[in-house]
């Protein structure tokens, strides 16, 4: 046989092998899956808020974000956080002086970020994709505050998997209209108007600086269908 096929037939079985390791390593994602989802599986209906970590109880996206979270648990739907400090933070306390749960998904980084105080369920995850999936699969809405790089990482998911029909369409609101404008026109100038998306795929985001309109907006995209998944949707959770 050739030496070449020889060796990957006949991989590393010691335990300390990248190869062990990685196999291994399926495991320890798997949990991270079956436990979340088991733990969520209660808590629709859920919006999922997002923003910067990196600002306090005194900034205005802060306040924001905690009247906004707060209104939405008080109108019946549990808030899911990244479970950190910041505008995840100010969410989380709203959320949880309100009358529906506070979840935090939390990530293990190597600059430890600090879990917040307000959460009900606390969950923690060392791989960011198990965690993004599961902002995806149990939210109705996303609230989308100023951020940097996660934040928009996780707008641009949630618009990926909505355009190509691997996501159910839900509300993808964004609050602070001047903090995003330069992004949009950027959306309008350059992607729509050199065929990279079409226009109708900006009509994927709403920005709204009210709290009280966003959840509104809310609302009125599940008017006379419910909040659960329809069929089609929960193939489409299923499968993400």
């Amino acid at each position: 046989m050739n030496e070449k096929l020889r060796n990957a037939a006949n991989p590393q079985t010691d335990a300390a092998s990248p190869t062990a390791r990685e196999s291994w390593r399926m495991f320890g994602i798997m949990s991270e899956f079956v436990e979340a989802t088991e733990r969520l599986g209660a808590i629709r209906p859920a919006v999922s808020i997002f923003g910067s970590a990196r600002i306090g109880p005194e900034h205005p996206y802060y306040q924001r974000a905690e009247q906004v979270a707060r209104l939405l648990s008080d109108a019946g739907f549990c808030v899911i956080t990244g479970g950190g400090p910041g505008v995840m933070e100010a969410a989380s306390k709203g959320a949880y002086q309100g009358k529906s749960a506070s979840v935090g998904l939390n990530i293990q980084l190597p600059q430890e970020q600090l879990s917040n105080a307000y959460q009900d369920i606390s969950l923690s995850f060392r791989h960011f994709f198990a965690r993004k999936v599961m902002f995806v699969k149990f939210a109705a809405a996303y609230v989308v505050l100023p951020g940097g790089f996660g934040t928009l990482d996780e707008l641009m998911e949630a618009l990926t998997l909505i355009q190509t029909g691997k996501s159910r369409r839900f509300p993808l609101i964004l609050m602070n209209a001047d903090y995003w404008r330069g992004l949009l026109d950027w959306f309008r100038e350059r992607l729509v108007a050199e065929g990279m998306i079409d226009v109708e795929d900006l009509d994927l985001m709403q920005v709204i600086d009210d709290p009280e309109q966003v959840v509104d907006a809310i609302f009125k995209h599940y008017e006379g269908r419910g909040f659960e998944p329809l069929p089609h949707e929960h193939e489409l959770l299923l499968n993400l």
